[in-house]
């Protein structure tokens, strides 16, 4: 397994986000922990963890295994909503500290939107948390257009990403758009669709003409538009394979041909944690 350079990073309200990062949901024990290790002596320095997919620890062993330095790698992780009450957040996000085995956090989000409980209210106390140096930054996921305007209306601290389910069967311009126009990171997770890309006509050929897999095109695709891509693998021998998309570039005729395979049903995730969510 060849070492990669670290990629390109973007910047959102003061925060440097790794392109490329690892996602872990779905992945315990050993198997967490050696793979988050090999991404990092690969070359990744973007791990994302939440506390509902309960491996912080093994997220945490793989990263003193790594030998990695701590501050050469964003490390985020999310607080679930049934625990926005201002009191338990401030413990929660003190929870995953202690799971990681960290000081603090790059980047602590909210998971999913919670309406029952006041966003205002749930806001502040996450501003409160990044005040007492538990974490670097904070945003938020699975958050709607709509709610990106009012939780920025809502609070004066400065929210850098919504994460989101983003990959090419998905159009999700809409929102994209407004992390835009909101000066938001756009974080995709499920980029691959969760395997799904590899199966895709269009991107195997596209892939072809560059001597590139259906996968490595997805996640290239996404990149060009400066969406940062966290894709979840159980197999080391993966993680170069999702690693090696910075060295070539889609033709703007390819970028056209992949967007029109997205659609409004393209959806994988669609998990609200409370009612139902209006999807943009």
């Amino acid at each position: 397994m060849s070492e990669i350079k670290p990629g390109p990073v973007i910047e959102a309200k003061g925060a440097r986000i790794p392109l490329l990062g690892l996602g872990t949901w779905n992945l315990r024990g050993r198997v967490c922990a050696r793979v988050v290790e090999q991404a990092l002596r690969l070359g990744y320095r973007h791990i994302d963890t939440a506390q509902l997919y309960e491996n912080e620890r093994e997220v945490g062993e793989g990263l003193r295994a790594s030998g990695i330095k701590r501050d050469a790698v964003f490390v985020t992780t999310k607080i679930w909503p049934s625990h926005f009450a201002p009191r338990e957040l401030e413990r929660s996000a003190r929870e995953r500290l202690a799971q990681l085995r960290l000081s603090e956090v790059d980047l602590l989000l909210l998971h999913w939107p919670n309406p029952q409980a006041p966003l205002a209210e749930t806001l502040g106390a996450l501003a409160k948390v990044k005040h007492d140096g538990l974490t670097r930054h904070i945003g938020v996921s699975n958050f709607t257009a709509a709610l990106l305007e009012e939780a920025l209306q809502a609070t004066d601290e400065p929210l850098v990403c919504d994460q989101f389910e983003c990959h090419p069967f998905l159009d999700q311009s809409k929102l994209i758009a407004a992390c835009r126009k909101l000066g938001l990171a756009v974080v995709a997770y499920s980029p691959i669709a969760q395997g799904e890309a590899r199966k895709s006509d269009v991107l195997k050929r596209i892939g072809a003409a560059h001597g590139k897999t259906a996968t490595q095109v997805c996640l290239r695709f996404l990149v060009q538009q400066d969406i940062v891509v966290i894709p979840r693998t159980s197999k080391v021998e993966r993680l170069s394979e999702n690693a090696a998309i910075f060295d070539f570039t889609l033709s703007d005729d390819d970028m056209r041909e992949i967007a029109k395979l997205g659609s409004r049903d393209g959806r994988i995730v669609d998990w609200a944690y409370s009612g139902r969510m209006k999807w943009d």
